[in-house]
């Protein structure tokens, strides 16, 4: 895993749109609702065997409408 994503769960609005431009699929919803009633997305902390984990691409961040997105670069 080369990236990791950090959302701001409060000002995410369950949106998805970060989860379906993700080309590894390294975001999905979180079960939990934030404050204003939505289901966020969050990011997956683990990588199953066989998956990429995250590249640090910037997609989601890019496509979130309510800049509640993060992306963290390894070195």
């Amino acid at each position: 895993m080369k990236g990791k994503v950090v959302i701001d769960r409060d000002r995410c609005k369950g949106c998805q749109l970060c989860i379906a431009f993700c080309p590894t699929g390294s975001l999905e919803v979180d079960p939990r609702l934030n404050i204003k009633g939505y289901s966020p997305a969050q990011f997956k902390e683990t990588v199953a065997e066989g998956e990429k984990g995250c590249t640090g691409c910037a997609q989601c961040a890019t496509v979130c409408p309510e800049v509640a997105i993060e992306v963290y670069r390894a070195k």
